[in-house]
């Protein structure tokens, strides 16, 4: 199959590009007729069953990829049936079942998240400075929202 494929691509490559050109003009309307606009010109075309893909065997195809033969009819909406697209659920699982799942997975995340930052991070080993003058809010540009940390007064 791929040397078919080489050979052909060999052939092309060997071929001028002068016999792709063309010097006639765009087509336009009155060059061309009536365009067809029938939604199914094909008449005797054997359509698949819309059936995805995934339900197919993983081995005993032309392409093991994609799960097809060569020459095997499309179905009409082939990117939703293809390998891939949308991935369809395994048997037995429902939306319901499948939210609690990711809900539980978020909240397993999110409890790591909060324990890993809460508990078990050491506090620091030095006092956090702090500074006077109510937080040094007159030198900071006088605003409440830059203040720094204010000193407490100890008992010291």
């Amino acid at each position: 199959m791929t040397s078919i494929i080489q050979r052909a691509a060999w052939r092309a490559a060997r071929r001028p590009l002068a016999r792709y050109t063309s010097n006639r003009t765009p087509w336009n309307s009155e060059s061309v007729g009536e365009i067809n606009t029938d939604p199914e010109p094909l008449e005797n075309y054997e359509y698949a069953p819309p059936i995805s893909n995934q339900y197919r065997s993983p081995k005993g195809w032309d392409d093991l990829q994609m799960r097809r033969n060569f020459g095997e009819a499309l179905p009409e909406h082939d990117e939703l049936h293809s390998m891939w697209g949308p991935d369809i659920p395994p048997p037995g699982v429902t939306p319901k079942m499948a939210l609690n799942h990711f809900l539980l997975a978020a909240a397993a995340f999110v409890g790591i998240f909060f324990t890993t930052k809460h508990v078990l991070t050491p506090e620091p080993h030095f006092i956090r400075r702090t500074y006077p003058y109510d937080g040094l809010v007159t030198e900071l540009g006088g605003l409440a929202e830059n203040k720094a940390r204010i000193e407490e007064e100890s008992e010291e």
